[in-house]
């Protein structure tokens, strides 16, 4: 299948949407960190999702995960 829009393409937007589906599998990995919060932007150009953590002290971390799809290659 090609790609025919971009920014955000399909399948960038699919595959944000899979990590916030799958943040409760994701949290199971996270050793002393818990998420409390995750947010998505799934309409800008790269979709995003911000996974907002506690660690075992209580200090809070953010990690953004920017969904960027490479052109295709036909």
């Amino acid at each position: 299948m090609k790609t025919t829009t971009y920014n955000p393409s399909p399948i960038e937007v699919d595959f944000a949407n899979a990590l916030f589906i799958l943040q409760k599998e994701i949290q199971k990995h996270l050793q002393h960190n818990e998420i409390v919060n995750v947010e998505t932007r799934m309409n800008h150009d790269n979709p995003s999702i911000k996974f907002s953590l506690l660690d075992k002290d209580g200090d809070p971390h953010e990690i953004v995960i920017r969904v960027i799809q490479i052109p295709d290659k036909f």
